[in-house]
């Protein structure tokens, strides 16, 4: 209970500071209004921040059923709820604080003229006829902006999650054997599959659908087949089970599917049932035809040739779980031969596999792109929130030296029940030799 008070202390302390600072651009906007309108939209304003406190309050009373029951429709409803209802009022609060800026400049530019000239106004308001047209404008086009984003995010909420594409890269090695020149690979992480137990099954379906018509040589799973349990990937057996490649379906698991984030591992009393549920776990992915890796190395061979296909537990840095052990699941590989690692987090990366390692290509996922950004190819945009949580490599391919990392930006969602300018992604990596 204590974690919880605090965590509804910091939200309201943040709500608060938010909402009191975006209302002073709603009093300058409404100030010209009659006295019912500029009462009711005064009063409107501070409605879904109240609906807000109260929704997480009821979400955390019943956290662990809701969680542990593998039902996650409320607390769906509950954090879409949150985002449609903060974040205009975050877009806002910059229009309003540029008006802030500028009445402060104006303010230090009339005080020092007011130095030579005594008679110069120096109070801190704005005169009235540029208080009703510069401050104004900032404020309106403000409005626009929230407004937009918040269409923005019904939109990821209600379509943006099911928007699935295709990213397609093309990468060429030195040493990879002839006879997997031209390998397709389909790579797909982080389905979050309890996230999609509100009926979300025909939209699921048609995107294994188009992993199928990619016709793909061998597919990657690289983590987080569940929100928390394994229970959840049970009604999905059957829609993973379709797809097909000539050699082979490989999975790895990702911070999420160890059920850590709902039965501590340091407690002894929950040892039996951790293990059940990833015994759960690992039948699901034989059951849907991926081969499991953990911490071990499998050969892929066509017309004779391999290539060696490496695949770690999660190993992620800072607070995330440590289970990848690289150098047990490289050992007895065979010399200079050509090596995929499957690694659920971009971060294991850096740590141990850059610089480190005869690893020519490595697989991961985790980010989600934060479910947050702009991506323009063409114009070479590509921003999300994910360097915030400390990861320069979020989305796509890195090159560094011989080596490469792709980061798939995830199949499914979590936390926030959509995505807005960060599609769903199903990868194809097509590797030839040079």
């Amino acid at each position: 209970m204590t974690k919880f008070f605090f965590f509804i202390s910091v939200f309201t302390l943040f709500t608060l500071i938010i909402d009191f600072y975006s209302y002073q651009g709603i009093k300058q906007l409404t100030e010209k209004y009659s006295d019912f309108w500029r009462k009711l939209w005064r009063r409107l304003f501070w409605v879904p921040s109240i609906m807000a406190l109260i929704l997480i309050v009821i979400v955390f009373i019943g956290s662990e059923k809701e969680v542990k029951g593998s039902n996650f429709k409320f607390f769906y409803f509950v954090t879409g709820f949150i985002f449609i209802a903060l974040a205009p009022k975050v877009v806002f609060l910059v229009f309003h604080f540029m008006n802030d800026l500028v009445r402060i400049v104006k303010w230090i530019v009339r005080k020092l003229k007011g130095l030579l000239a005594k008679n110069e106004n120096t109070n801190f308001e704005e005169k009235e006829s540029d208080k009703m047209t510069r401050f104004q404008f900032f404020n309106q086009v403000g409005l626009g902006a929230a407004a937009v984003t918040m269409g923005a995010t019904f939109y990821g909420i209600f379509r943006g999650k099911y928007d699935f594409r295709v990213c397609e890269e093309s990468i060429s090695f030195a040493n990879l054997p002839k006879s997997f020149n031209g390998l397709r690979i389909v790579q797909i992480s982080d389905a979050h599959l309890g996230s999609f137990l509100d009926n979300s099954f025909e939209e699921v379906d048609a995107a294994l659908k188009r992993i199928n018509d990619l016709n793909p040589d061998v597919i990657f799973f690289t983590g987080d087949l569940v929100n928390n349990l394994a229970d959840e990937a049970e009604p999905w057996v059957n829609y993973f089970q379709q797809l097909h490649a000539p050699l082979g379906k490989f999975s790895i698991l990702g911070n999420h599917d160890y059920a850590e984030y709902v039965y501590d591992p340091n407690d002894p009393a929950n040892a039996q049932i951790l293990a059940d549920n990833m015994k759960q776990l690992e039948t699901v992915h034989a059951r849907m035809g991926f081969r499991l890796l953990k911490n071990e190395t499998v050969e892929l061979e066509k017309q004779g040739e391999k290539i060696s296909l490496i695949g770690i537990e999660n190993w992620g840095k800072g607070r995330f779980s440590k289970h990848g052990k690289l150098d047990v699941a490289m050992t007895n590989m065979p010399q200079n031969s050509f090596n995929i690692l499957l690694s659920h987090d971009p971060s294991h990366w850096e740590a141990q596999v850059l610089g480190q390692q005869n690893i020519d290509v490595t697989f991961s996922g985790h980010t989600h792109g934060a479910q947050f950004g702009i991506e323009a190819p063409m114009l070479h945009i590509k921003a999300s929130p994910s360097p915030w949580f400390g990861y320069k490599r979020w989305g796509g391919l890195y090159q560094e030296g011989n080596q490469y990392l792709y980061v798939n930006r995830g199949f499914g969602f979590l936390g926030f029940p959509g995505r807005v300018g960060m599609p769903p992604e199903i990868t194809l990596v097509t590797i030839f030799s040079a």
